[in-house]
């Protein structure tokens, strides 16, 4: 119980002084001109109010990830609290605030330019390729989890039984799933056309407020029901039953894999320039990109929490679907109140992020390609081919449960390896103006290792292909060679830092 109860107070201690420590470092410029001001065009930069732009904000960068991703963590027990308040404060946080505020300095431009900037021009093409696919893959993944638990909520299937689509007779649940589906994508089309303030203004506060209420629900009701004595404090005991027959029950990595949003991910990055394109002065960048990621680390706290106090978390969280948890906590926690707020703030984030990630989609490759997107015929021209890859990566994941799997795994692992990538640049980008670069360095060497090491043992990477061509790669070695490969860029990098520091001419102000 103080684990959680701690965490919380931690998050919120976190938001007012590590914020006002990175706000310190990175030195905002109160009087300066923002793009929503300097290049305002009705659609995409539009200047918005501070509050509006957190809540929305926040609605594009949660997703499921600090809902589903807290249920998947909770099997590692209380580990999962320790990642989500040291990870939000000083990795996720800091992340989202510095790329937040560098897109903002540089006329709203997406990660890629931005790593393009201060990592060379190399990087700059590696990840406006990795970062387009990640964001199409994240459009694939939040059309079915979202449909998921509608399906769940509203046509469940019998005991034992699952959607099978492709059988050659479809059921009325089926086909209830499949409306679900083409109508989140027929709102993704609207929203990721229409300007900015049209939809994504006027509704996202709401959902942002849903998802917030249901979280206070589901925190009130643990107390009220005592179910909050049965939350075990910190430590680092890993709770999964498979975890001495299960490489991929190592708690590094793959704890800090499976936690991404609500501790630290790179697709934030891909987010926050929407905003950065909406604030109306640089004094609002810390209640923005930090505040919103500190709202998104108490949510996954919340649920990790439910988890553990809620389910027998070696046992029905290992055999149950995040979305039937869900469902079942918030209806058996607050009845149907519970069950609207489920409908509002879980299906709500993911088919927000979803939109806003086909929308980053669009602005990344009109971007590069210096493509005005005022005309709705310039929009439809870039939005129409990004849509139809979504469309074909769903049906994948549809044929069946192992194809959604292989596109979750592959986008958690390129999520969090984007992130160490924009920790880099933003560290970068701190030593050439000659500030203090730990602030941003040392999350990028632990995201390193982390994504270095699965990359090695995970398998559905590297370590697969090695154990099928050379026989059983060990997670010992998977672990030696990540944590090689790590210190190898740390030193890179401390040689090209040192040479900075020895030519202040060149800092950038």
């Amino acid at each position: 119980m103080y684990s959680f109860i701690f965490g919380i107070a931690a998050l919120i201690l976190g938001y007012f002084l590590y914020g006002k420590i990175a706000e310190r470092i990175f030195v905002i410029r109160p009087e300066a001109e923002t793009p929503a001001v300097r290049r305002n065009d009705g659609v995409d930069f539009v200047p918005m109010s501070a509050w509006k732009a957190t809540l929305i904000q926040l609605l594009n960068i949660a997703g499921t990830g600090p809902v589903f991703g807290a249920i998947a963590g909770a099997l590692f027990g209380p580990a999962a609290f320790v990642w989500i308040v040291f990870g939000c404060i000083f990795a996720g946080a800091v992340h989202d605030y510095i790329l937040g505020m560098l897109s903002m300095r540089n006329d709203g431009a997406n990660i890629a330019e931005i790593v393009g900037k201060y990592l060379g021009r190399k990087p700059l093409i590696v990840v406006r390729v990795f970062s387009l696919v990640l964001l199409v893959f994240v459009g694939a993944v939040f059309v079915t989890t979202p449909a998921q638990v509608l399906q769940t909520m509203f046509a469940p299937l019998p005991e034992g039984e699952r959607i099978a689509l492709f059988d050659g007779h479809m059921t009325n649940t089926e086909i209830f799933y499949l409306f679900c589906i083409a109508s989140i994508i027929s709102y993704y089309i609207l929203a990721t056309l229409l300007p900015i303030d049209k939809v994504i203004g006027r509704i996202y506060p709401v959902f942002g407020a849903c998802l917030l209420t249901m979280a206070a629900g589901l925190t009130v009701m643990m107390f009220a029901t005592g179910e909050i004595t049965k939350i075990p404090e910190f430590s680092f005991v890993n709770l999964r039953p498979d975890q001495g027959s299960n490489i991929a029950a190592h708690l590094f990595p793959f704890l800090f894999i499976t936690i991404a949003c609500g501790a630290v991910s790179g697709f934030h990055a891909t987010q926050s320039p929407l905003m950065a394109r909406c604030l109306k002065t640089e004094k609002e960048g810390r209640m923005v990109f930090y505040g919103a990621m500190i709202l998104e680390g108490i949510v996954a706290m919340i649920w990790a929490a439910v988890t553990m106090a809620h389910f027998d978390v070696a046992g029905k969280v290992a055999s149950v679907s995040a979305p039937v948890i869900v469902a079942q906590s918030c209806t058996e926690y607050m009845g149907w109140l519970g069950g609207i707020l489920a409908v509002f703030g879980v299906v709500a984030c993911p088919v927000t992020s979803g939109d806003t990630a086909f929308r980053s989609a669009r602005l990344s490759i009109a971007d590069a390609m210096k493509f005005d997107q005022k005309p709705l015929r310039n929009r439809l021209a870039v939005a129409l081919p990004l849509f139809a890859v979504g469309v074909i990566l769903v049906l994948f994941s549809l044929v069946s449960i192992a194809n959604f799997n292989i596109i979750w795994r592959y986008f958690a692992w390129a999520n969090q390896t984007l992130a160490a990538v924009g920790l880099w640049a933003a560290s970068a980008y701190l030593a050439k103006a000659g500030r203090n670069y730990w602030l941003t360095l040392l999350p990028a060497v632990w995201m390193t290792a982390v994504t270095a090491t699965y990359f090695f043992t995970a398998g559905e990477c590297l370590g697969s292909f090695v154990e099928k061509t050379a026989g059983r790669f060990t997670y010992t070695a998977g672990l030696a060679l990540g944590l090689l490969f790590t210190a190898v860029l740390f030193a890179m990098f401390m040689h090209s830092a040192g040479i900075r520091q020895k030519n202040p001419a060149e800092r950038e102000k």
